[in-house]
């Protein structure tokens, strides 16, 4: 069942509306300026909300790192295993002759979901990395 909408102005300088007016353009034809702020307030209280480190969240970490470096797949897959319950799935992409892609999937309270991580970033010869988390909500 949809909810009812509240309608409520918002006021901004203009320069600002028109970059907002181009992010949403740039978003596509089923977006409009109602749908992304809604899209923005969402993002937002998702992101607060996954702060607490007991906040049950779901994680897509994405690494590149060089596939020759010593030992580094052992250790990889050593993390991994020890933490198998919050592993849900990995994806691994060959890049080049040297580097690889790796998608890894976690879910957990944040806190843990963070520490696998760090610990996952800070083994030597990945060459960077980003987690991203989020939640499921049914209210949002």
């Amino acid at each position: 069942m949809a909810q009812e909408l509240t309608r409520f102005s918002v006021a901004m300088p203009k320069d600002l509306l028109d970059r907002f007016d181009e992010l949403v353009e740039r978003r596509g034809t089923a977006k409009n300026r109602s749908e992304a702020v809604r899209d923005l307030v969402r993002e937002a209280l998702i992101e607060e909300e996954c702060a607490a480190p007991d906040t049950k969240v779901f994680g897509s970490l994405t690494i590149a790192y060089d596939h020759h470096a010593n030992d580094l797949q052992d250790k990889l897959h050593g993390i991994q295993h020890h933490y198998c319950d919050a592993v849900v799935s990995t994806m691994h992409v060959h890049l080049d002759a040297h580097f690889c892609l790796e998608v890894i999937v976690l879910k957990g309270e944040n806190a843990l979901v963070q520490e696998i991580a760090n610990m996952i970033l800070g083994c030597k010869g990945v060459k960077n990395g980003r987690l991203v988390v989020t939640r499921v909500d049914e209210h949002m």
